[in-house]
């Protein structure tokens, strides 16, 4: 009976030391950095959480749903960038620190006044609005906990928080700032919803997953209806599964997921560092066909051939277990947060024999296999795929049809697979297109509609997308509107504090606005794209002034006003 114990309490110990080994992680200095909000800290979103096409490369801090608290260098440095855009980060300042790191902030309203007095001056030379700043090093030095700015809502950002993000200077590549002593309580474990399971005999695009709900059974999670019998002789596994913090009920992204074959790691993925280059291999992480027709995700467990992105672990099979000699497996799960709170999922499948091979559908033009270069061409429609564009096969499909006035689009394939890298399309041209400049393909899946400028090239109009779907080549003669809010000609202005104007396209691309005032640029502002905002400043003193602005589309169509109005 000894014996016994001591060899269960080996086998424990291993697979807890496995565990921890398997996928080591970093190791930083605990006290470097402080909260970077002048908030409540807690956050809404963890590094590596999933999103749409991308990773979360950061955190979300917590402003207590208001704009303007205090946000504060998290170690002493530097100011080396500044960001402002209409989408993305909106408004945000980079600072370089001594120990090899850049600390992010993101979607701040105005700088600290300083900052923000430089930032407006390079905006007037270089007479854009949007801007991405090489500031000198030191002409800015700030200190650890020293206000830079005020929080906000600009850019992306869907509701008031603090975007944190802390990057290797050198690589650029995103850490997990969890990792780095941020005063984030949790000791709880991650929560595993549910099992899907794959025949990796086939694609993954080519199969719908089995799924299996979970129960928890003395503290370790297994299939609520007992274990795994399966036709088919190679299988892989992916898991829906949160983690949560002390104190909070949301669903965050995991930190990082091993599977155990027998007792032994063979495959696993942790959330320690991402690279911006590498953030859409999110889409190979996941089941992106299972989530784009409305299902939950679905990380994977294996790393499908396509995937080139740096989170993965294996043995060398990539996750895929082999049930052909050894039908029968004992398989473990653990996920796991940066704490080292961990569940498990346990279960043993069993291979019932092989699966029929895939049948051929009646539609497929062709098959298309990652690390190959597709091509797809007809009398038509062209394009090609590089050797890095796709993760998994899959069947390709094809279909011409008509719309209401006669004009062709062309289906190739559905959205429901994804693509890492941008290909060039090419569609061939037809009697609608009198003038080539203003030539756009649209590219349309469900309620999604795209636009892109076309060019023209020996007979062909071309353009780059990185999604499936319709396209239809179309002309654009239509010019973007500019409507005025709470502004009109001839007024006087002196109750005003600033003017805006609603501009929008046919096409919703705005490739340029421009307004000068007696004859100056003037800045307006654009955040997430929907308003031009000018707060009056010291350009516009009393007097009578002429206002100009003009926007333009992507194919040049122009819209030009002038307004007059006093002070």
């Amino acid at each position: 009976m000894k014996k016994i114990i001591i060899g269960v309490l080996f086998l424990f110990f291993c697979g807890e030391a496995a565990f921890s080994q398997y996928l080591p992680k970093a190791n930083y200095n605990q006290q470097y950095y402080t909260w970077p909000v002048g908030a409540i800290k807690a956050i809404v979103a963890n590094f590596g959480e999933l999103r749409a096409n991308h990773y979360h490369m950061g955190l979300d801090c917590r402003t207590e749903q208001v704009e303007n608290k205090p946000v504060l260098a998290a170690a002493d440095g530097y100011v080396a960038k500044v960001k402002v855009e209409p989408w993305g980060f909106g408004r945000a300042i980079y600072i370089n620190h001594p120990n090899g790191h850049t600390s992010l902030y993101a979607h701040l309203n105005d700088f600290y006044p300083e900052l923000e007095n430089y930032v407006k001056v390079q905006q007037y030379q270089l007479k854009s609005w949007a801007v991405f700043l090489d500031i000198p090093a030191n002409l800015f030095p700030v200190k650890k906990g020293q206000q830079i700015a005020f929080s906000g809502n600009a850019g992306g950002s869907q509701g008031p928080h603090l975007h944190f993000e802390i990057r290797d200077t050198k690589s650029e590549k995103v850490l997990n700032p969890l990792l780095m002593g941020m005063p984030i309580a949790d000791n709880i474990a991650p929560d595993i919803l549910r099992l899907a399971v794959y025949n990796r005999d086939i694609s993954t695009y080519e199969q719908t997953p089995h799924i299996y709900t979970l129960k928890k059974l003395n503290g370790v999670y297994v299939p609520a209806n007992g274990n795994i019998k399966i036709n088919a002789e190679a299988v892989s596994f992916a898991i829906t599964s949160y983690d949560r913090y002390t104190g909070s009920t949301n669903q965050n992204g995991i930190y990082e997921a091993v599977l155990y074959e027998n007792d032994i790691p063979v495959s696993g993925f942790k959330m320690d560092s991402i690279s911006y280059d590498d953030t859409r291999y999110l889409n190979a992480h996941i089941d992106y066909r299972y989530k784009a027709a409305g299902g939950p995700y679905l990380q994977h467990l294996s790393r499908l051939p396509g995937n080139y992105g740096g989170i993965y672990k294996s043995n060398g099979n990539d996750g895929i277990v082999d049930l052909k000699n050894e039908k029968t497996k004992a398989i473990t799960i653990a996920v796991a947060d940066p704490q080292g709170n961990t569940a498990k999922l346990k279960f043993s499948i069993t291979s019932t024999g092989a699966a029929s091979s895939t049948q051929v559908p009646n539609d497929a033009v062709k098959l298309f296999r990652p690390g190959n270069v597709n091509v797809f061409e007809n009398e038509f429609v062209q394009f090609y795929l590089n050797e890095k564009a796709l993760y998994d096969a899959f069947y390709f499909r094809y279909k011409k049809i008509l719309d209401a006035g006669g004009r062709n689009i062309f289906q190739l394939h559905n959205a429901l697979v994804p693509i890492q890298n941008y290909f060039t399309l090419k569609i061939k041209s037809d009697y609608f297109i009198t003038d080539t400049s203003k030539a756009v393909i649209l590219r349309s899946y469900g309620t999604k509609k795209d636009y892109v400028k076309a060019v023209f090239e020996k007979g062909w109009y071309k353009a780059k997308f990185r999604e499936f779907g319709n396209f239809q080549l179309l002309q654009d003669n239509t010019p973007p509107s500019i409507t005025p809010i709470g502004f009109y000609d001839r007024m006087n202005a002196a109750k005003l504090t600033r003017i805006v104007f609603a501009v929008k396209d046919n096409t919703e691309e705005i490739e340029k606005f421009t307004a000068t005032l007696n004859g100056k640029w003037l800045r307006f502002t654009n955040d997430k794209g929907r308003n031009f905002v000018y707060k009056f400043d010291e350009l516009c003193g009393p007097g009578q002034h002429e206002l100009v602005v003009t926007a333009v589309d992507q194919v040049g169509n122009t819209t030009t006003k002038t307004y007059t109005f006093t002070r």
